[in-house]
């Protein structure tokens, strides 16, 4: 048996790759969107996870470190490494920084400050690329391979030089700034010790005195046997804490601070769908109106309709399965160019296939509606 789609097809074949490619290429950004919904989720845990820490202890009633601002003394994790059921301590500071670079203009940085001796460290040695982890209190610094700086580079911040001691790859933060880090005590001086001349203001309206070391969390690990949840609780209870369990963080990142983001990347994602869909449904329709003489010859000549429906719904289909071959290369192909991480998994590229499958199938029915008004006797004459 003669297969029409097949005949068709052919008979225009530059036409039909063309048109695939140009859809493909649509469906290629909703991949690339559903890969930066990936990517921000795992970056919103890569910390987290680095530092891998059973309890997490900020400032009452916040939401800290990260989607709230949040101050500690750094003294409390003495009286938390008391607590029972308290294995190990850790004290840390997070901060936004700007990064003065010879070459380039200043790179924005998200620095974790943390004690290079202490027992819960948030860098994970595995992800160092070149040199070292930090092995001093001072003026060394752990830099991410996106940042652009060089080992032994120096950095100028604040008072201060600092020298690259190491460099770190697939280190990033909630909001996809490259990490670096610094000491607990270099960290302090930049996020909490106030300057020269706020100092002399302060001396001239008569205050005085010296502000305690402050941290943003305190972390800490329990020993086996416990429960984080209640010894969180207890926490909580007692100290008058805002205290959350490793997972609770990963929520609040996950929900709190890119909720937002993956609202407006599902919504885009949608339209995306859409158009794609409204486009493969106009596209067969005027493929079905240019040949719609041949169709009604068809019919003429005794050709049933059914026949040349599934040569509409043929032709359809593999437009949709073409484009989506073509978006999957496309995707692959500029991934790697966007600023941000972006994860494409092979389940969303399957999900992505089956709902371009049935969309297909069902923007064929504008021309198979098409087909079946079709009047054989407009082909005598034409």
């Amino acid at each position: 048996m003669i297969n029409l789609a097949y005949k068709d097809v052919t008979h225009s074949l530059s036409k039909f790759l063309i048109t695939a490619i140009g859809v493909g290429m649509l469906l290629g950004i909703v991949m690339i969107m559903v890969g930066v919904y990936r990517g921000m989720i795992i970056d919103a845990t890569v910390l987290v996870n680095d530092i891998d820490a059973d309890i997490w202890v900020v400032q009452e009633d916040t939401l800290g470190p990260f989607a709230e601002a949040s101050r500690l003394h750094e003294d409390f994790k003495y009286t938390l490494q008391a607590t029972h059921g308290i294995d190990q301590t850790a004290a840390l500071t997070f901060q936004s920084l700007q990064l003065p670079h010879a070459s380039q203009k200043p790179v924005r940085v998200f620095a974790v400050g943390y004690d290079p001796l202490g027992k819960i460290t948030p860098l994970n040695a595995e992800r160092i690329i070149a040199g070292r982890v930090l092995q001093r209190d001072h003026y060394e610094m752990v830099v991410s391979r996106k940042t652009g700086f060089q080992l032994n580079e120096k950095i100028k911040l604040g008072r201060d030089i600092y020298s690259v001691v190491g460099i770190t790859d697939k280190t990033v933060s909630s909001g996809g700034d490259p990490l670096v880090y610094i000491s607990l005590k270099d960290a302090q001086e930049l996020q909490f010790l106030y300057s020269n001349a706020r100092i002399r203001s302060d001396r001239a309206r008569g205050l005085k005195g010296v502000n305690p070391p402050m941290v943003n969390a305190i972390v800490a690990t329990v020993k086996l046997g416990y429960s984080p949840e209640e010894i969180a609780s207890e926490i909580k209870q007692w100290k008058h804490k805002s205290v959350y369990t490793n997972n609770q963080q990963k929520e609040i990142l996950t929900k709190n601070l890119i909720e937002m983001a993956s609202k407006q990347i599902g919504m885009f994602t949608v339209i995306l769908l859409v158009v794609s869909i409204v486009i493969i449904a106009m596209i067969i329709y005027n493929m079905t109106m240019e040949k719609i003489k041949d169709i009604s010859i068809m019919k003429l000549i005794g050709i049933p309709n059914n026949l040349i429906i599934k040569m509409i719904i043929q032709e359809t289909v593999l437009l949709g399965i073409l484009a989506f071959i073509s978006g999957i290369i496309f995707s692959r192909v500029i991934y790697t160019k966007f600023p941000k991480n972006v994860v494409l998994e092979t389940p969303d590229a399957a999900k992505l296939f089956i709902v371009i499958l049935f969309a297909s199938l069902f923007a064929s029915l504008f021309g198979v509606k098409k087909v079946i008004k079709a009047d054989p006797t407009s082909a005598i004459g034409g």
